[in-house]
Protein backbone atom coordinates (compact mmCIF):
# COMPACT_ATOMS: atom_id res chain seq x y z
CA UNK A 1 0.00 0.00 0.00
CA UNK A 2 1.33 4.09 -1.00
CA UNK A 3 2.62 5.23 2.18
CA UNK A 4 0.00 8.17 1.45
CA UNK A 5 -2.45 5.24 1.57
CA UNK A 6 -5.01 5.14 4.61
CA UNK A 7 -7.48 2.94 5.53
CA UNK A 8 -10.97 3.77 6.33
CA UNK A 9 -13.15 2.73 9.20
CA UNK A 10 -16.17 0.98 9.21
CA UNK A 11 -17.28 -1.74 7.16
CA UNK A 12 -15.18 -0.71 3.83
CA UNK A 13 -15.05 -2.95 0.53
CA UNK A 14 -11.90 -4.66 0.26
CA UNK A 15 -9.48 -2.19 -1.44
CA UNK A 16 -11.18 0.96 -0.78
CA UNK A 17 -8.94 3.52 0.50
CA UNK A 18 -8.69 7.43 0.88
CA UNK A 19 -5.94 9.47 -0.25
CA UNK A 20 -5.53 13.12 0.43
CA UNK A 21 -9.13 14.18 -0.14
CA UNK A 22 -10.74 11.75 -2.26
CA UNK A 23 -11.46 7.80 -2.10
CA UNK A 24 -10.39 4.85 -4.07
CA UNK A 25 -12.59 2.04 -5.07
CA UNK A 26 -11.69 -0.72 -7.16
CA UNK A 27 -13.64 -0.62 -10.48
CA UNK A 28 -16.58 -2.96 -11.85
CA UNK A 29 -18.63 -3.79 -14.42
CA UNK A 30 -21.41 -1.09 -13.11
CA UNK A 31 -18.97 1.57 -11.95
CA UNK A 32 -19.57 3.90 -15.32
CA UNK A 33 -23.05 3.88 -14.49
CA UNK A 34 -22.39 4.59 -10.81
CA UNK A 35 -20.67 7.69 -11.86
CA UNK A 36 -23.18 9.51 -14.01
CA UNK A 37 -25.43 8.25 -11.70
CA UNK A 38 -23.29 10.33 -8.73
CA UNK A 39 -22.32 13.26 -11.48
CA UNK A 40 -25.99 13.66 -12.07
CA UNK A 41 -26.65 13.80 -8.52
CA UNK A 42 -23.91 17.18 -7.95
CA UNK A 43 -25.58 18.35 -11.11
CA UNK A 44 -28.84 18.85 -9.77
CA UNK A 45 -28.03 19.87 -6.39
CA UNK A 46 -28.22 17.26 -4.13
CA UNK A 47 -25.71 17.56 -1.52
CA UNK A 48 -25.56 14.07 0.31
CA UNK A 49 -23.64 12.03 -2.10
CA UNK A 50 -19.91 12.13 -2.97
CA UNK A 51 -18.35 13.53 -6.63
CA UNK A 52 -17.11 11.65 -8.72
CA UNK A 53 -13.51 12.09 -10.10
CA UNK A 54 -12.81 10.06 -12.36
CA UNK A 55 -10.14 7.30 -12.62
CA UNK A 56 -6.70 7.28 -11.01
CA UNK A 57 -3.09 5.99 -12.54
CA UNK A 58 -4.42 2.37 -11.27
CA UNK A 59 -7.96 2.53 -12.90
CA UNK A 60 -9.78 2.81 -9.33
CA UNK A 61 -12.80 4.74 -9.34
CA UNK A 62 -11.55 8.02 -7.75
CA UNK A 63 -14.50 9.58 -5.37
CA UNK A 64 -14.49 13.08 -2.96
CA UNK A 65 -14.15 12.18 0.52
CA UNK A 66 -16.66 13.51 2.25
CA UNK A 67 -15.38 14.23 5.84
CA UNK A 68 -17.18 13.74 8.94
CA UNK A 69 -18.59 11.19 11.78
CA UNK A 70 -19.78 7.77 10.32
CA UNK A 71 -23.06 7.05 11.19
CA UNK A 72 -23.82 5.57 14.63
CA UNK A 73 -24.84 2.07 15.41
CA UNK A 74 -28.17 1.31 14.37
CA UNK A 75 -31.28 2.16 16.50
CA UNK A 76 -29.93 4.66 18.44
CA UNK A 77 -30.46 7.84 16.22
CA UNK A 78 -33.08 10.29 18.38
CA UNK A 79 -36.20 11.23 17.07
CA UNK A 80 -35.39 14.33 15.49
CA UNK A 81 -32.38 12.66 13.86
CA UNK A 82 -34.35 10.51 12.63
CA UNK A 83 -36.89 12.97 10.84
CA UNK A 84 -34.21 14.35 9.16
CA UNK A 85 -32.94 11.38 7.69
CA UNK A 86 -35.88 10.69 6.28
CA UNK A 87 -36.13 14.04 4.83
CA UNK A 88 -32.71 13.42 3.30
CA UNK A 89 -33.85 10.44 1.67
CA UNK A 90 -36.66 12.08 0.15
CA UNK A 91 -34.97 14.32 -1.30
CA UNK A 92 -32.45 11.92 -2.68
CA UNK A 93 -35.42 10.50 -4.17
CA UNK A 94 -36.40 13.54 -5.57
CA UNK A 95 -33.37 13.98 -7.16
CA UNK A 96 -32.95 10.75 -8.66
CA UNK A 97 -36.06 10.92 -10.42
CA UNK A 98 -34.93 13.12 -13.41
CA UNK A 99 -32.30 10.89 -13.25
CA UNK A 100 -31.90 9.16 -16.99
CA UNK A 101 -29.33 6.12 -17.22
CA UNK A 102 -27.11 5.73 -20.05
CA UNK A 103 -27.95 3.26 -23.07
CA UNK A 104 -26.31 -0.26 -21.92
CA UNK A 105 -25.91 0.83 -18.24
CA UNK A 106 -24.70 -2.05 -16.19
CA UNK A 107 -26.22 -1.68 -12.73
CA UNK A 108 -24.64 -4.31 -9.74
CA UNK A 109 -27.75 -5.67 -8.42
CA UNK A 110 -27.63 -7.65 -5.58
CA UNK A 111 -31.64 -8.13 -4.10
CA UNK A 112 -34.35 -8.20 -6.67
CA UNK A 113 -36.74 -5.41 -5.90
CA UNK A 114 -40.68 -5.67 -5.49
CA UNK A 115 -40.32 -3.60 -9.29
CA UNK A 116 -38.71 -0.97 -10.71
CA UNK A 117 -39.05 2.77 -10.43
CA UNK A 118 -36.37 4.41 -9.45
CA UNK A 119 -32.65 4.11 -9.74
CA UNK A 120 -31.99 3.73 -5.52
CA UNK A 121 -28.82 3.23 -3.75
CA UNK A 122 -30.27 0.54 -2.11
CA UNK A 123 -28.17 0.56 1.55
CA UNK A 124 -29.26 3.31 3.42
CA UNK A 125 -28.22 2.40 6.39
CA UNK A 126 -26.16 3.66 9.82
CA UNK A 127 -22.97 2.10 8.19
CA UNK A 128 -22.88 3.95 4.64
CA UNK A 129 -24.39 7.12 7.05
CA UNK A 130 -22.04 10.76 7.04
CA UNK A 131 -22.36 13.03 9.36
CA UNK A 132 -20.77 15.37 7.38
CA UNK A 133 -20.41 19.47 7.66
CA UNK A 134 -22.86 19.66 4.69
CA UNK A 135 -25.47 17.83 6.15
CA UNK A 136 -26.71 13.92 6.31
CA UNK A 137 -24.26 12.10 3.13
CA UNK A 138 -24.38 8.55 2.35
CA UNK A 139 -21.36 6.51 0.79
CA UNK A 140 -20.78 3.57 -1.04
CA UNK A 141 -23.02 3.24 -4.10
CA UNK A 142 -21.92 0.30 -5.82
CA UNK A 143 -25.17 -1.40 -5.37
CA UNK A 144 -27.11 1.75 -7.06
CA UNK A 145 -29.39 -0.01 -9.50
CA UNK A 146 -32.98 -0.18 -10.14
CA UNK A 147 -35.52 -0.68 -7.49
CA UNK A 148 -38.45 1.35 -6.09
CA UNK A 149 -38.86 4.25 -3.35
CA UNK A 150 -40.99 1.92 -1.06
CA UNK A 151 -38.22 -0.77 -1.42
CA UNK A 152 -35.67 1.63 -1.10
CA UNK A 153 -38.01 3.26 1.94
CA UNK A 154 -38.31 0.19 3.87
CA UNK A 155 -34.53 -1.04 4.16
CA UNK A 156 -33.90 2.39 5.12
CA UNK A 157 -36.86 2.50 8.12
CA UNK A 158 -35.63 -0.55 9.62
CA UNK A 159 -31.82 0.09 9.23
CA UNK A 160 -32.35 3.80 10.56
CA UNK A 161 -35.16 3.34 12.90
CA UNK A 162 -33.78 0.05 14.36
CA UNK A 163 -36.79 -1.69 13.77
CA UNK A 164 -35.72 -5.76 15.66
CA UNK A 165 -36.63 -8.01 17.45
CA UNK A 166 -35.51 -7.04 20.84
CA UNK A 167 -36.74 -3.52 20.74
CA UNK A 168 -40.22 -3.24 22.28
CA UNK A 169 -42.94 -2.99 19.54
CA UNK A 170 -44.37 0.13 20.82
CA UNK A 171 -41.21 1.83 20.71
CA UNK A 172 -40.37 0.64 16.80
CA UNK A 173 -43.88 1.75 16.55
CA UNK A 174 -43.23 5.02 17.15
CA UNK A 175 -39.46 5.16 15.82
CA UNK A 176 -40.67 3.57 12.38
CA UNK A 177 -43.53 6.87 12.05
CA UNK A 178 -41.18 9.56 12.65
CA UNK A 179 -38.84 8.77 9.85
CA UNK A 180 -41.80 8.00 7.55
CA UNK A 181 -43.14 11.19 8.71
CA UNK A 182 -40.09 12.88 8.17
CA UNK A 183 -39.95 10.70 4.14
CA UNK A 184 -43.33 12.68 4.23
CA UNK A 185 -44.73 9.36 2.57
CA UNK A 186 -48.34 9.64 0.98
CA UNK A 187 -51.50 8.26 2.69
CA UNK A 188 -52.05 5.81 0.81
CA UNK A 189 -48.70 4.55 0.15
CA UNK A 190 -47.97 3.66 4.01
CA UNK A 191 -50.46 0.84 4.28
CA UNK A 192 -48.05 -0.90 1.51
CA UNK A 193 -44.82 0.12 3.19
CA UNK A 194 -46.09 -1.39 6.61
CA UNK A 195 -46.75 -5.03 5.03
CA UNK A 196 -43.34 -4.42 2.73
CA UNK A 197 -40.93 -4.79 6.12
CA UNK A 198 -40.99 -7.94 6.93
CA UNK A 199 -40.81 -8.92 3.16
CA UNK A 200 -37.39 -6.67 2.70
CA UNK A 201 -36.24 -7.57 5.87
CA UNK A 202 -36.05 -11.72 4.85
CA UNK A 203 -35.22 -10.24 1.33
CA UNK A 204 -31.62 -9.51 2.93
CA UNK A 205 -31.44 -12.60 5.08
CA UNK A 206 -32.33 -14.70 1.33
CA UNK A 207 -29.14 -12.87 0.44
CA UNK A 208 -27.04 -13.76 2.79
CA UNK A 209 -27.64 -17.26 3.42
CA UNK A 210 -27.10 -17.68 -0.61
CA UNK A 211 -23.90 -16.08 -0.62
CA UNK A 212 -23.15 -18.37 2.03
CA UNK A 213 -24.17 -21.34 0.17
CA UNK A 214 -21.44 -20.48 -2.58
CA UNK A 215 -19.05 -18.49 -0.47
CA UNK A 216 -19.47 -15.91 -2.07
CA UNK A 217 -17.81 -12.82 -0.16
CA UNK A 218 -18.92 -10.36 1.75
CA UNK A 219 -22.24 -11.97 2.32
CA UNK A 220 -20.49 -15.24 3.47
CA UNK A 221 -18.82 -13.03 6.17
CA UNK A 222 -21.94 -10.83 7.20
CA UNK A 223 -24.12 -14.44 7.31
CA UNK A 224 -21.68 -15.54 9.52
CA UNK A 225 -21.82 -12.07 11.82
CA UNK A 226 -25.68 -11.13 11.25
CA UNK A 227 -27.42 -13.93 9.53
CA UNK A 228 -29.75 -14.50 12.64
CA UNK A 229 -30.56 -11.00 12.77
CA UNK A 230 -32.14 -10.51 9.65
CA UNK A 231 -34.39 -13.79 10.40
CA UNK A 232 -35.22 -12.59 13.61
CA UNK A 233 -36.10 -9.27 12.24
CA UNK A 234 -38.00 -10.18 9.32
CA UNK A 235 -40.24 -12.55 11.82
CA UNK A 236 -41.06 -9.43 14.20
CA UNK A 237 -41.67 -7.30 11.36
CA UNK A 238 -44.25 -9.54 9.53
CA UNK A 239 -45.31 -10.32 13.29
CA UNK A 240 -46.43 -6.87 13.83
CA UNK A 241 -47.92 -5.46 10.50
CA UNK A 242 -50.70 -4.20 12.33
CA UNK A 243 -49.42 -2.74 14.49
CA UNK A 244 -46.71 -0.35 11.96
CA UNK A 245 -49.98 0.17 9.93
CA UNK A 246 -51.82 1.44 12.44
CA UNK A 247 -48.67 3.89 13.67
CA UNK A 248 -48.19 5.07 9.89
CA UNK A 249 -52.03 5.40 9.46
Amino acid sequence: MASEEEPLAGRVTTGVVRVGQTVRRPVGPWTDAVDTLLEHLHRVGFAGAPRPLGRDAQGRQVLEYLPGELGAPAGTYSAAELFSIGRMLADLHQALASFVPPTGAVWNRIIPPDREDLVCQNDVAPWNLVRSPRGWALIDWDGAAPSSRLWDLAYAAQSMAGLRADRPVAQSAARLRVFVDGYGLDGPSRPALASMLGRRARAMYDLLRDGASRNHQPWARIWTEDGPYWLAASHYLQANTSTWTAALS
